[in-house]
């Protein structure tokens, strides 16, 4: 029984969190927690394997009685994204995740909780290893490397799989069916730069933009918060053409698909206009934090004094650079004509870094229809093409098209009003699920997506509430049971 979440019901889900929770698996860093799905598998005497890339499959017969229900296979990914706050000392590539219960919640201390997607992980294990849960052939996927490109999903081969309805574990909104899913696609840009001597008389500041909530870049993009790098930009533009400031380096934001929520820059300016320089940079935190006043209250522009001796970007570079990611789009750009309060459209500035030669820029684009998803990248493209940098554009991933007819969604719908005595939501996601690429490999496959509520995935404000783990749990219990027959 775990130590901290033991008491929590139901004892089998928070058992299996808490337990995959001792195990760091960051993207590419999985292979600890695959150990103990595998663990799992094996000591209850199930038919368990890894593929090639590394995926977990366990297969489970039917309960006597379900031997004639259709198969079904319990989906879910084994790795989390890192993030952390500054003030946290935490190593991703080994330590613990710390869970903690603060009311009605579970949450990690200073870190990423895992619950996206270990919640549903959890639940796929809580079914294979129980003794009372009925249901009919049963398989479970635990993918790898979903967060940084869905790469255990697009490795997976035909063939493997031999059921006929696929559950996605991966969901993050009490009462609420996912049914579709938006595609993606990264764009790496490169501009290069030369470094320049430290001009003569000027004195250097570090710039920070801090205590943003940041979020997931799709789940959270039509919210309002503030991105730090161009919250960053709009300063270092500001600056550059009012006292023709010096840059130094901007670096922000860490992963493709999250919100950045910290940025900072290095600038050199003339000591003669110092207090000028300092004077504008807290008018501009003014401005902003009224600007964002109700959707992020802890916004922090800062400015302090540094002893740096690093060389400049040069002027042309530096302009190029501020003005290419001023320029660019962030954020919303449609909405769903089709379904009521559905981001179809939006591209996040997910990523900067300063290095020897280069900056570095990742910028990720989502949508539910795929020309779009690609005018929205060529659009980027082009812009940073008008100043020669250097562009790339990862393969993409497809979206998920939405069956309101699907047989597994009939179901759901049925076994939630008899359970809870309402109708769920039907919904497609603005974010990545595997089913799209699950899809393209096994296109029969009826499929459908649940979970309970996770509030601040992909950031360390990550939450998962109590209350609806237990009506995850009833609804999949449920549901597994009531499968109509092959």
């Amino acid at each position: 029984m775990g130590t901290v979440l033991g008491n929590l019901k139901p004892e089998a889900i928070w058992n299996h969190f808490e337990e995959i929770c001792k195990y760091a698996r960051p993207s590419g860093l999985e292979d600890k927690v695959a150990g103990y799905i595998v663990s799992v598998g094996k000591r209850n005497n199930l038919e368990t394997f890894r593929d090639e890339f590394g995926n977990v499959i366990i297969r489970k017969p039917a309960t006597p009685g379900k031997e004639n229900l259709t198969p079904v296979v319990l989906q879910g990914h084994l790795d989390m994204v890192a993030e952390k706050n500054n003030d946290v000392q935490h190593n991703f590539d080994k330590d613990p995740i710390q869970p903690v219960v603060d009311g009605d919640w579970v949450k990690a201390k200073g870190t990423t909780l895992g619950s996206d997607n270990g919640i549903g992980v959890a639940a796929a294990l809580a079914v294979i290893e129980s003794k009372d849960v009925e249901h009919g052939p049963l398989e479970a996927l635990f993918t790898l490397e979903e967060e940084t490109g869905m790469f255990g999903a697009k490795a997976l081969k035909a063939g493997v799989l031999k059921s006929s309805i696929l559950i996605n574990l991966d969901s993050e909104e009490d009462g609420t069916l996912y049914i579709g899913c938006a595609g993606g696609q990264n764009t790496v840009v490169k501009i290069k730069y030369d470094q320049k001597y430290i001009p003569d008389n000027t004195f250097a500041l570090e710039l920070k933009v801090t205590g943003l909530k940041g979020g997931h870049s799709g789940l959270d993009i039509h919210t309002g918060r503030g991105n730090a790098i161009k919250l960053m930009v709009r300063l270092l533009h500001e600056l550059n053409y009012k006292f023709g400031i010096r840059l130094v380096n901007i670096n922000g934001g860490s992963k493709h698909n999250a919100i950045p929520r910290e940025s900072s820059a290095v600038i050199r300016a003339a000591k003669k206009i110092k207090d000028d320089v300092v004077s504008y940079i807290e008018n501009y935190n003014k401005i902003v934090q009224a600007e964002f006043a109700s959707v992020e209250p802890n916004l922090n522009v800062t400015a302090s004094d540094i002893k740096s001796r690093s060389k400049v970007i040069d002027k042309s570079s530096a302009s190029n650079l501020i003005n290419s990611l001023y320029a660019v789009q962030n954020g919303v750009i449609k909405m769903s004509a089709d379904i009521e309060g559905l981001v179809e459209t939006s591209t996040n500035l997910a990523v900067v870094v300063t290095k020897s030669k280069a900056v570095e820029i990742t910028l990720s684009q989502r949508s539910s229809v795929e020309s779009e998803r690609d005018d929205i990248s060529n659009s980027i493209t082009g812009l940073f093409k008008l100043v020669k940098a250097e562009v790339n554009q990862a393969d993409g991933y497809p979206g998920w098209k939405p069956n309101i007819k699907s047989p597994v969604l009939g179901v759901l719908k049925s076994v939630y009003k008899k359970l809870y005595g309402s109708e769920p939501e039907i919904k497609a996601i603005h974010a990545g699920l595997e089913c799209g690429i699950i899809n393209e490999r096994y296109p029969d496959l009826d499929m459908i997506s649940f979970g309970p509520t996770i509030i601040g995935a992909h950031s360390p404000d990550e939450k998962v509430q109590i209350s609806a783990v237990i009506k995850f749990w009833n609804l999949l219990v449920n549901v597994l049971k009531n499968i109509p027959q092959n």
